[in-house]
């Protein structure tokens, strides 16, 4: 699905409010600085830290390495 790009330009992390990539291949949002991800349902991030998950080395690294686009630009 998809988030729509005037999304992706105003989301930014709940937890820091810096922000995020947009792993659209993972339907994802993270916040590398802080190695959190929140997941997006049917289009819909779901930005609640308390929701979200801190993830280790081994996926932080991964995920660095995946093609995004980064939010709030906006």
């Amino acid at each position: 699905m998809g988030l729509a790009p005037e999304l992706i330009d105003l989301i930014v992390c709940p937890d820091d409010k810096g922000e995020l990539w947009y792993v659209e291949g993972e339907e994802i949002l993270y916040n590398p600085r802080m190695r959190r991800k929140y997941r997006i349902d049917d289009g819909i991030p779901v930005l609640l830290v308390e929701e979200s998950e801190i993830v280790d080395e081994v996926e932080d690294a991964r995920l660095r390495a995946l093609p995004h686009r980064t939010t709030g630009k906006g």
